[in-house]
């Protein structure tokens, strides 16, 4: 603000000098320093979780995940029934059997145990990996749409509820189901 005055003061001096009116008049008055402006800060929050719960977009994509965990549920009953089996048949054949047969039972159970723990872990990344996938691209989709209606509204920030730390937001802060139904919206006319 001084740098400001001064400025206006030394060109003001300046101009005067150049006149050649510097003894005939008086002294200009140093500027009145302007009138600081009322700011509006607006700043809204988004619940992402929300957004992925409750948008069309985020249904679908919690429905295809469903979707494949069911399919990965059958194999593993399977996988477990199959368990289930070859072990009530070592408990009740086992003493029946011959050493070498029983063992080859036990090894064979033992076999498919593990190789059902490791499809159920890579089952396990996989719906991971999608899950990860499809949110990231719902993601990027809302990122648009926060954008679009921040400028619309003259936000100067919007922020993640969860993950920003927000500790208090009063509700009229909240354009989580306004951006839902510009993402709504905008995700139908694209479809069209």
């Amino acid at each position: 603000m001084k740098a400001v005055l001064g400025s206006v003061v030394a060109v003001a001096a300046i101009a005067v000098l150049v006149s050649g009116t510097a003894a005939q008049q008086p002294a200009p008055a140093p500027a009145a320093a302007p009138a600081p402006a009322t700011i509006t800060t607006k700043i809204g929050y988004i619940d992402v979780q929300r957004v992925l719960a409750r948008s069309a977009a985020g249904v679908a994509a919690r429905e295809q995940l469903e979707k494949e965990r069911g399919t990965i549920q059958k194999d593993m009953d399977g996988r477990r029934q199959e368990l289930e089996k070859l072990r009530d048949e070592i408990e009740k054949k086992g003493p029946l059997m011959s050493a070498d047969a029983r063992r080859e039972k036990q090894e064979q159970f033992d076999r498919k145990r593990r190789d059902a723990a490791r499809a159920a872990d890579d089952y396990q990344k996989e719906l991971e990996k999608k899950e990860g996938q499809l949110l990231q691209k719902v993601l990027q989709e809302v990122g648009g749409i926060i954008e679009k209606v921040g400028k619309e509204k003259n936000y100067y920030m919007i922020v993640e509820k969860r993950n920003a730390g927000v500790l208090y937001a009063a509700n009229d802060a909240d354009l989580t189901d306004e951006v839902i139904r510009a993402y709504d919206r905008d995700a139908g006319g694209k479809k069209k």
